[in-house]
């Protein structure tokens, strides 16, 4: 049986409720633009969650509707990309998608960032 991903807290532990939380209340500076954009629905009426567990990871953005997971990369996933491939091989798992966007692309092009997310959305 696969888990669901619906279930933000079940199937997880309290380190990483904790953990997500604690991300949430310190995002990065494009998690913060990424998020104003997402927020409220405020995408084309599409719910998003921040930093949702999902199995043993937390999802930077999280859309239930659509199964959609949204992963902002820093600098520091140039040096870990097999584990960046791994992490999205298990996540998917879980029946939902990932898409990926550097930090550099939401905070130098959120515009076309959003359209990739629309079409991800409805796809």
């Amino acid at each position: 049986m696969t888990p669901s991903p619906n279930h933000r807290i079940r199937n997880t532990s309290t380190e990483l409720q904790q953990a997500a939380q604690n991300l949430r209340k310190n995002p990065t500076p494009a998690e913060a633009v990424l998020w104003q954009a997402l927020r409220a629905k405020k995408l084309d009426g599409f719910k998003f969650r921040r930093q949702h567990p999902i199995g043993r990871f937390i999802a930077d953005f999280y859309c239930s509707q659509c199964k959609l997971i949204i992963e902002i990369d820093g600098e520091i996933h140039d040096e870990q990309q097999d584990y960046d491939a791994a992490r999205t091989l298990e996540i998917e798992q879980f029946g939902v998608r990932v898409i990926r966007f550097s930090n550099d692309e939401i905070l130098g092009n959120l515009t076309a960032v959003l359209e990739e997310i629309r079409q991800a959305l409805v796809d």
